[in-house]
């Protein structure tokens, strides 16, 4: 491999630890109807059908399917590919079918994160879990400073606009506030790539031990509420209030 393959590789277990050891135990509670919206090429879809439970990928993309189902065939597990999308998903999803949906990296580029939060309700079992992975605006804050972008960085501080591609940021409050509104109780939060994003590749491609040390400096840090605003993304499970 690579070198830049390997540190890309390396940088990818330290980004999503928080996010998988918040939902592994919501997966051990045995086979599950999982829904993955946006889910894109199977990252996410094809570890967790590997782990024995029923997965629907909704996507608008073909081509992100078509990575998909070359993906699943690959790891010979079984994934159901559905064209679509967040503001549409009654069109493509069953009504309280789903024990768990996954919306990762999701709820940035919807038209109303409301209105998405409200349809994801529909679609979840009564005692289901959601999954969301939102990017945080304090990040995109303190990533544009330390670029020396400090316009662009003011112009973050209090905007809650769509920024472009990346799509909004959110501050933990306001997510809170979106999920309590849509009918969620918030469970577990977590901070997500509070150290990564600024950490050299080339450090872990020197350091034979830097990558395990940065794992567990994320899963350490992830759960602590003072080092939350550091996060570049937010992890929040909430179930559906009865």
């Amino acid at each position: 491999m690579a070198a830049g393959s390997a540190s890309t590789s390396r940088r990818a277990g330290a980004r999503t630890v928080a996010v998988w050891d918040a939902l592994d135990p919501v997966l051990a509670a045995g086979p599950l109807d999982v829904l993955d919206i946006g889910g894109g090429t199977g990252t996410s879809a094809v570890r967790i059908a590997g782990l024995g439970h029923r997965v629907i990928v909704v996507d608008p993309s073909p081509d992100a399917l078509a990575a998909l189902d070359r993906r699943a065939r690959e790891a010979g597990v079984s994934v159901d590919a559905r064209q679509g999308d967040l503001a549409a998903l009654s069109d493509v999803a069953d009504p309280g079918g789903a024990d768990l949906v996954l919306c990762h990296g999701v709820l940035e580029v919807v038209p109303d994160p409301a209105e998405a939060l409200a349809g994801i309700r529909e679609v979840l079992r009564p005692g289901g879990t959601l999954s969301l992975l939102v990017a945080q605006r304090t990040a995109a804050v303190l990533s544009r400073a330390l670029a020396g972008h400090f316009a662009q960085a003011a112009e973050l501080l209090d905007d809650t606009a769509p920024q472009g591609r990346s799509g909004r940021r959110f501050a933990l409050d306001e997510v809170r506030g979106l999920l309590e509104t849509a009918g969620f109780a918030v469970g577990d939060v977590r901070g997500v790539r509070v150290f990564v994003d600024h950490v050299p590749g080339s450090l872990l491609d020197v350091d034979p031990g830097a990558t395990n040390a940065l794992v567990e400096l994320e899963q350490r840090a992830s759960t602590r509420a003072d080092y939350l605003p550091l996060a570049s993304q937010l992890h929040l499970l909430a179930s559906l209030r009865s």
